[in-house]
């Protein structure tokens, strides 16, 4: 079961990854379209900006949510590293688990936030705004479940890659 949570957890990682690399693929085509549209056809889609902005928030969020579990996100650790091994653990411990009490905040105004924008459309597409919050409590729980990963891992003083091996 353990080894199971694991390999979800790192499979869950990866398919964000995965999603973040393509929906950037895709902004990168459409909005390459949208300029050659504009200065070659001089034709520019009204919905080029708006599928690329939609596209950008999926993708920025989610990679976001793989960088909590993969470590790859911006922090400043020059006071943590400079600790002694007890207080560096502790100082670990608290700032995993802030992270992951926002990603639960994430989860409870992001559906809030999506619920009131349903009915709003976003004209050049034809689709709820809602769909451009969407991703905020989706990340949200991908950010709970990977620093609650990482707290584990602290108590037990392993890395998340080592924590159910």
């Amino acid at each position: 079961m353990k080894k199971a949570l694991s390999q979800l957890s790192e499979k869950a990682s990866l398919l964000v990854k995965w999603f973040a690399g393509v929906g950037l693929i895709l902004m990168t085509a459409i909005i390459a379209w949208q300029v050659f549209a504009r200065y070659v056809l001089n034709d520019s889609p009204a919905w080029g900006e708006q599928a690329a902005l939609l596209l950008m928030i999926w993708y920025v969020m989610l990679a976001a949510a793989a960088g909590v579990r993969e470590g790859f996100h911006i922090r400043i650790t020059v006071l943590a590293d400079n600790l002694p091994g007890r207080s560096k653990r502790v100082i670990n411990l608290v700032s995993h688990a802030v992270v992951g009490l926002f990603g639960l905040a994430m989860v409870w105004w992001g559906v809030e936030l999506a619920h009131e924008t349903w009915e709003h459309v976003i004209p050049t597409l034809g689709l709820s705004r809602g769909y451009a919050y969407v991703p905020i409590p989706i990340s949200g729980l991908l950010i709970f479940g990977f620093a609650l990963e990482h707290v584990i891992a602290d108590i037990r003083g392993k890395e998340v890659s080592q924590l159910w091996n």
